[in-house]
């Protein structure tokens, strides 16, 4: 349930900035209809640091009762305070999820000691699994493999997100941690390659945009068919660096409006990506045949 093509789920707004929950059904009912094995719900591509408390917990929950038994829900519960994703943790804890997805501490570049006791007091605060999230690029911390297998350690700590886009940290990992840890990659670019390495799948923020194709891509990846994984997804090469040419997801929601899926609506401090950017994502998408 927390392996194969998971998407790093949109959460779409209205003009006035409220939880457009209509369009949230219309891109959940997509997914499970594309063959998306899992969905994370307020991760990075949620937008989840901009959300209050009430508002993470109603959109995990409306997103799992949306998917009911059609696909598994992963809950985004990361915090720059460990109280915080406790707190998260223990709200979304009754839900049903698959598990959760905790990000790394940001901000406060916490000590090895402090990361481990983060993870600890989060995975106490639940028995679900739990996926360590690693993203140096949002955090200014690099969780090294030899840290992972210490966290692995922890009963229900079951796998990590790794997003350095670092493929040779695969072997290593799989050594440390064992064959069961679950390997999520969480760059897009290099997802293909990762999982051919021994990778589980990916978290994804492309998934968004061509579900079925990324599915696609990983299944093949998987069964270890690397000649059709690696032509999928060099059909979507474009689309994966299209996807960041500003910070996520400012991208993916722009592309998400112009395939008429939602409407372009963020929380500041993001804003709609500049003009450039825009006939960048405009190009990928006309591209790929996805508008």
């Amino acid at each position: 349930m927390l392996k194969g093509s998971i998407v790093a789920l949109v959460t779409p707004f209205t003009r006035q900035g409220n939880i457009d929950y209509s369009e949230l059904e219309a891109l959940v009912n997509w997914h499970c209809e594309s063959g998306t094995d899992a969905i994370v719900a307020m991760g990075t591509t949620g937008e989840s640091a901009t959300l209050s408390h009430d508002e993470h917990v109603a959109v995990v929950s409306a997103v799992t009762e949306l998917a009911g038994n059609r696909v598994a829900v992963i809950a985004g519960n990361g915090s720059n305070s460990t109280a915080e994703s406790v707190y998260l943790t223990e709200r979304m804890s009754q839900l049903p999820i698959a598990g959760f997805l905790n990000v790394n501490p940001y901000y406060n570049k916490p000590s090895q000691r402090g990361l481990v006791a983060h993870y600890q007091a989060c995975a106490e605060a639940s028995d679900k699994p739990q996926l360590l999230y690693n993203v140096p690029g949002r955090t200014c911390y690099d969780v090294q493999p030899e840290q992972v297998a210490e966290l692995a350690a922890i009963d229900n700590i079951v796998g990590i997100k790794e997003a350095t886009g670092d493929c040779s940290r695969v072997a290593k990992l799989r050594e440390l941690c064992g064959p069961d840890f679950i390997l999520l990659s969480g760059d897009d670019p290099t997802a293909c390659e990762f999982i051919l390495q021994g990778g589980d799948g990916v978290i994804s923020v492309t998934a968004n945009i061509c579900p079925d194709k990324m599915q696609a891509m990983v299944a093949a990846a998987r069964a270890g068919h690397a000649e059709q994984a690696k032509q999928l997804d060099q059909e979507m090469a474009a689309l994966h660096h299209a996807m960041f040419v500003e910070s996520n997801p400012i991208p993916v929601k722009w592309a998400l409006a112009r395939m008429g899926r939602l409407q372009a609506f963020y929380r500041l401090p993001l804003t709609e990506p500049e003009l450039v950017n825009q006939q960048a994502i405009e190009q990928a998408i006309q591209q790929a045949g996805l508008v």
